[in-house]
């Protein structure tokens, strides 16, 4: 007998869950809820009635699950002309130069999100001052928020759980060869452009500039 509050079907449950998208890192899936149950055997990837493409299907009851791009949130945070970079301490591109920046979270804002990773990453308080730029990387189905932002704390940065270190950079001293991903370098030259504007429209993909790479 089904006890008071129990789904009528594993699947649902089961949906509850976070789920990797098809094709996820294995720093992707690290990041999921702790304890989220795999999914292997109870859905299968079908086409539903009145659908046009693969979804993931519940084989007992058909409940369908559907997986959703993730949303990237983050800041080029700026201190005196100098900015604020993370070298990585995990995968993907560990020990490469990166900005503040990762997943946002059930039941933030994004700038709320980017204020969130300046502060695990690196120590930082921030104040947001505007919407840098919105970046697409559809083989990773992201969608990046980028933020401008002021650092609040400049002598109490360190180095979080994912970074092996933090620095404030010159514009001419940024490690630019050993910077993660591409996207890094569009909202670095994008605040570079608007570092003394205000009023403006966020940015997006550049149609010139380092390509997309499947370690983005």
């Amino acid at each position: 007998m089904r006890r008071s509050g129990e789904p009528r079907c594993v699947g649902k449950a089961l949906a509850r869950a976070a789920v990797a998208p098809a094709g996820a890192t294995a720093h992707s899936r690290s990041r999921m809820a702790d304890g989220a149950p795999p999914l292997v055997g109870q859905f299968a990837r079908r086409i539903p009635p009145g659908d046009d493409r693969e979804r993931l299907v519940c084989r007992d009851c058909g409940f369908v699950l559907y997986e959703n791009p993730r949303v990237i949130v983050g800041a080029v945070v700026h201190h005196e002309g100098r900015i604020l970079l993370c070298r990585r301490a995990i995968p993907p591109r560990a020990g490469f130069w990166t900005l503040p920046a990762g997943y946002l979270e059930l039941h933030e804002s994004p700038a709320e999100g980017a204020c969130r990773e300046a502060w695990e990453e690196a120590r930082a308080r921030i104040g947001i001052e505007t919407l840098l730029a919105v970046y697409t990387i559809p083989h990773l189905s992201q969608v990046q928020l980028m933020y401008r932002a002021r650092l609040v704390n400049p002598a109490e940065i360190a180095a979080g759980p994912e970074s092996q270190e933090v620095a404030l950079f010159a514009w001419e001293a940024i490690p630019w060869p050993e910077l993660a991903f591409p996207s890094v370098h569009w909202a670095l030259e994008h605040y570079h452009q608007t570092r003394d504007r205000s009023g403006f429209a966020p940015y997006a993909n550049p149609e010139e500039g380092p390509a997309l790479a499947e370690h983005e």
